[in-house]
């Protein structure tokens, strides 16, 4: 791949409002920061909704809906629209913006385990909100489920809506799940998996595991188009790693609060900054949102409903 995808993932469900006054909450607040993201050199934007007055994670359709209405009218960054939601949430709320949106993009995880928030109370003793520290506590006996029958009924809305599925792999072992699916013809070519490393409860972040991971998915899959991204500290190091390797990287405020060690980043569009200057130092161009459509086999822009 001559050119590589910069993704922005721009404020997730796993930092809560207390951990840093840069994340972005409201429908406008989100807007803006995938539009500076778009304007800083990123590809997609990653997208999640909050509670405009608490910041909690929502299923909320509507807000979905005023979101990537708004970032459409304003660039033509390539959106991939959540079916991870916020922990806890059922998989019919995960899954719900999907029909109604019919995004090019969407993320989909691809197996169950462990996905563990509980430790940063070790850092965090402070909240702004009541259900941060619920939330952030409530991780300790949680389970991320993504059985084979939720894998099988979201493959199918996606195919019924011609989104194309982000595959965002945890573990060594969804792999085999994505190879089982694709067998099952629940899958369908083109393949983008996206490793996800450093969650407490799943891989983690080192060159050694990211080797191990591309290699068996080259192995078990064939051909497939790949990102990278990291939590926390190991966040560039990650991305640049997967630059060297042929892959593209995901970097924003879902994943990191930091651009360097004890410096919080001020927006996600720094980051896209930051890993777009590393790229370009070792011979590396981002993808345009139109380069990204052909290369991952989108279906455009014009048939989405948003």
């Amino acid at each position: 791949m001559d050119k590589r995808i910069i993704t922005a993932a721009i404020t997730g469900s796993i930092h809560t409002p207390s951990m840093s006054p840069h994340l972005p909450i409201t429908p406008d607040e989100i807007v803006d920061e995938a539009v500076r993201a778009y304007e800083a050199g990123a590809t997609v934007a990653h997208i999640h909704a909050r509670d405009p007055k608490t910041g909690a994670p929502s299923a909320d359709v509507n807000l979905y809906k005023e979101i990537t209405a708004k970032i459409k009218s304003r660039c033509n960054i390539v959106l991939c629209v959540t079916t991870g939601g916020g922990l806890g949430m059922t998989a019919e709320q995960r899954v719900r913006a999907i029909p109604v949106l019919k995004p090019e993009l969407a993320s989909f995880n691809f197996g169950s385990f462990n996905f563990a928030l509980h430790h940063a109370l070790d850092t965090y003793k402070e909240f702004k909100f009541k259900w941060e520290e619920e939330y952030l506590s409530m991780t300790e006996d949680l389970i991320l489920p993504n059985t084979f029958k939720t894998l099988r009924e979201f493959s199918e809305v996606f195919q019924k809506y011609d989104v194309q599925p982000e595959l965002e792999v945890y573990d060594l072992g969804q792999l085999n799940n994505v190879a089982f699916m694709l067998k099952k013809k629940h899958l369908k070519r083109p393949i983008y998996i996206q490793f996800v490393l450093g969650i407490l409860g799943a891989i983690q972040p080192s060159p050694d595991n990211l080797l191990f991971m591309y290699n068996t998915a080259r192995e078990l899959i064939g051909d497939f188009t790949w990102s990278v991204c990291a939590a926390g500290r190991s966040q560039f190091n990650m991305c640049t790693l997967s630059l060297l390797m042929g892959g593209s990287a995901r970097v924003g405020l879902e994943d990191n609060l930091y651009i360097e060690k004890g410096v919080k980043a001020k927006s996600n569009a720094q980051q896209v900054e930051k890993i777009i200057r590393i790229a370009r130092e070792l011979g590396i161009e981002p993808a345009t949102p139109d380069e990204a459509r052909e290369i991952l086999g989108l279906k455009g822009l014009d048939k989405v409903a948003y």
